[in-house]
């Protein structure tokens, strides 16, 4: 059978789990439309500021607008919050003092956030005296005897949950076990705060972390949230009293939240943020439509096709490093961008194994851009993401599925 009829018969098969995704999409952006028209968003909202940036309206109606979309009290979004893991350090920091305890409760957090929080004498956690501890997931599900046994450590003052799988082979949390785990921890008399990374989940499902009882939820702009659009930046929501420490932590103790400019204007923030539902949904469909075709040839893919999605990652188990190598390299060939670069792995900063990375996107690092990504280990797995076009997924599965037949 030709590559295009290959496509076109999954897609047949799965037209049912597109509508499901479409519903999702529909239902996520009346909740964004529904919040720039709460807070009266208008084209001053847009404009640059310089300075200190008192009174920027439009920094300030940009925190508001995702905490209304997430359900949250307050939140924080800034340009100069650089990444995922800069969000997820900056609010950490805010949060926890010498004495205290970090909880996670679905494992090991991500490569890059275990140097911020065990790395020694380059301003970790570890090195201001505190402490973590983590109790592992059971079958993709939380150990509810282990968290109740860790929540008896009275320094335990933040709960960690990472709802992507990072780099292990587990489906993404739903937002029923966040809500389900959340609620347990209230019973078990923690009052604490229950902190979520909610990077590559965010409109997924029809509600947020923070709507079904995380206290904080943590993101990158440049992955679901700026959709596509926005050139940097994250953002924290949560109760205000957690979102003003972390600011703090952000800026300084004395001034927090109130300052902060941004010279080149909050129009991409805004317009991002708008098409966010619809350009997850082109993610997610493309990822199933790749994890489909690459699982009628034989492969192991994470979440199973016909499986709901909890965030816009797939995982792909291959048989080599040859393999794991060669379709990381396809996806950067299909990219807007670099498609003429050779990738190869290399000591990536941050990461433990070498990384070969397929990052061919106008905003670099931007993982809602077509990408993929893998630590050269055993188990060979690739772990992609994003696609601001369901066309732009398709065209990249034809040249996966080129590059397979060459091997073959």
């Amino acid at each position: 059978m030709m590559i295009r009829e290959q496509i076109e018969q999954c897609e047949r098969e799965l037209h049912e789990q597109f509508r499901a995704l479409e519903k999702i999409a529909y239902h996520n952006q009346c909740k964004v439309l529904d919040a720039f028209a709460k807070l009266r968003v208008a084209t001053r909202h847009f404009m640059p500021s310089c300075g200190y940036g008192y009174g920027d309206e439009g920094r300030d109606t940009l925190g508001a607008l995702f905490a209304a979309v997430f359900g949250a009290e307050a939140g924080l979004v800034s340009p100069n919050i650089l990444s995922g893991t800069h969000a997820l350090t900056v609010g950490l920091f805010g949060l926890l003092r010498t004495g205290d305890t970090l909880f996670s409760i679905a494992g090991a957090p991500y490569d890059t956030l275990r140097e911020v929080i065990s790395g020694h004498g380059n301003g970790s956690l570890a090195d201001y005296g505190i402490a973590f501890r983590q109790c592992e997931l059971k079958e993709g599900v939380f150990d509810f005897s282990a968290i109740e046994e860790g929540l008896q450590d009275p320094s335990v003052k933040v709960v960690f949950i990472q709802r992507s799988r990072g780099y292990a082979w587990r489906d993404a949390l739903s937002e029923q076990q966040i809500a389900e785990v959340c609620s347990f921890i209230r019973r078990c008399g923690f009052t604490g705060c229950i902190f979520v990374d909610n990077c590559y989940g965010e409109f997924v499902e029809e509600s947020e972390p923070t709507e079904n009882g995380a206290d904080i939820a943590v993101g990158s702009l440049i992955k679901n949230p700026g959709g596509g659009l926005a050139p940097t930046g994250g953002y924290i929501v949560g109760k205000k009293e957690y979102v003003d420490r972390i600011a703090g932590r952000l800026t300084a103790p004395s001034i927090g939240a109130e300052v902060g400019s941004y010279a080149y204007g909050y129009q991409y923030f805004y317009q991002g943020l708008f098409f966010a539902p619809h350009v997850v949904c082109q993610a997610l469909k493309g990822a199933l439509l790749i994890g489909a075709c690459l699982q009628k040839m034989g492969y192991e893919t994470s979440p199973a096709v016909g499986a709901q999605p909890h965030d816009i990652t797939r995982a792909i188990r291959f048989r080599t490093r040859a393999e794991l190598i060669s379709f990381i390299q396809a996806v950067q060939e299909a990219s807007p961008v670099d498609s003429f670069v050779h990738l190869e792995p290399w000591d990536m900063p941050g990461y433990e194994d070498q990384v070969i990375m397929a990052a061919g996107c106008f905003v670099p690092g931007a993982s809602i851009e077509l990408s993929a990504d893998a630590p050269v280990r055993e188990p060979y797995i690739a772990y992609f993401q994003g696609g601001l076009t369901y066309e732009h997924c398709r065209y990249a599965l034809e040249k996966i599925l080129e590059k397979i037949e060459v091997q073959k």
